[in-house]
């Protein structure tokens, strides 16, 4: 459904541009930053998954959604009223200019209407960073299939899962340093600090591994965990959905084929729910992009995003209750498993 999801909103995505600024409403630069660790920690996850007992998954899927839901909250009511601050201003403003005295106007002309979406969808994607992370992509995939050939817990099965190590800090270390030297800058970011310092470099890598850990353990999209980190940055919110989409889309798909491998999930019910889930995200775009566009307020996404964190919170937390309350009903085994011994 993740996969599904984020397919089609990156495809919706890569024709828009940014709300303010001349640039993609997707910011690549922090894309690239943040993927490949998204990525990397996505592997350790979904091992975790195998070794973590449910009742564990559950208590940390409920502790982690309750708190993105919080912050998430906290972040849109701050934003709702910067805005409802801006629109105060704009209206005084219009307010000043039509008590002025008007001497000449000039004559109505006909105006073509703001699009938010580019001319040219080939020129509104930036190639080089989008080949970095297909690079990427295809080379976990490559090591995954590898992988699947290899007895589990064989010395060859840890040598290749070891080599995604290099492939995701070296990508990664590429663009720190050039985000660290000025060469490259994470545009969309509100301060237009144009030298990210060495810490906060580090700081984006470390909630990029541990959104994919997370999105691996519990089997959530990572953009869970990066939409709110995004608005946190000062990152605008559609801006911050676009970005934490098409990182997923990398993330998840990864974690598809991982949870495919290991014989996680009925294949028929996957394509069932990937097929709905695409489907209703391009529905989901379109009515979005016209309720903001209607109300003029972008923290609209945010207070969707707190919500749909929040629902989820409670159905799949209750449904890891009931299982887990089934479980010590019947007095099954509730313990951590051994990832050796997982019979794919």
């Amino acid at each position: 459904m993740i996969t599904g999801a984020a397919l089609s909103t990156v495809y919706c995505n890569l024709k828009l541009k940014h709300p303010t600024l001349d640039m993609p409403v997707i910011d690549y630069d922090l894309a690239l930053l943040i993927q490949p660790m998204l990525m990397l920690g996505v592997s350790i996850g979904v091992i975790c998954n195998v070794i973590f007992p449910d009742w564990l998954v559950t208590v940390l899927l409920i502790i982690l959604f309750l708190f993105t839901s919080s912050k998430s909250f906290l972040k849109g009511v701050e934003t709702w009223k910067k805005e409802t601050l801006i629109k105060r201003e704009a209206t005084a403003k219009q307010a000043r200019l039509s008590s002025e005295e008007v001497v000449y106007t000039l004559p109505p002309t006909e105006t073509k209407p703001l699009s938010d979406e580019a001319e040219s969808i080939w020129k509104n994607i930036y190639w080089k960073e989008f080949a970095f992370l297909a690079f990427v992509w295809v080379a976990f995939l490559g090591l995954q299939v590898a992988k699947n050939y290899m007895a589990i817990c064989s010395s060859w099965y840890w040598v290749l899962s070891s080599l995604q190590i290099p492939v995701s800090v070296g990508v990664t270390m590429y663009q720190a340093v050039g985000l660290a030297q000025g060469k490259r800058v994470i545009s969309s970011r509100a301060n237009k600090q144009t030298n990210q310092k060495a810490h906060q470099l580090l700081v984006y890598c470390f909630f990029g591994i541990t959104a994919g850990v997370l999105a691996g353990l519990l089997g959530v999209g990572g953009g869970t965990i990066m939409g709110p980190l995004f608005l946190e940055l000062g990152i605008h919110p559609q801006v911050s959905s676009a970005t934490a989409t098409f990182a997923m889309m990398f993330s998840s798909s990864i974690a598809v084929v991982e949870y495919y491998l290991l014989n996680r999930f009925p294949v028929p019910y996957a394509l069932f729910f990937t097929g709905v889930a695409f489907f209703a995200a391009i529905i989901g775009q379109r009515v979005a992009r016209k309720v903001i566009n209607l109300l003029g307020r972008a923290s609209f996404i945010i207070f969707i995003l707190s919500s749909l964190i929040f629902v989820s919170a409670i159905s799949l937390g209750g449904v890891g209750i009931a299982k887990t309350s089934q479980k010590m009903a019947q007095h099954e085994y509730m313990g951590f498993d051994s990832f050796c011994k997982y019979d794919a």
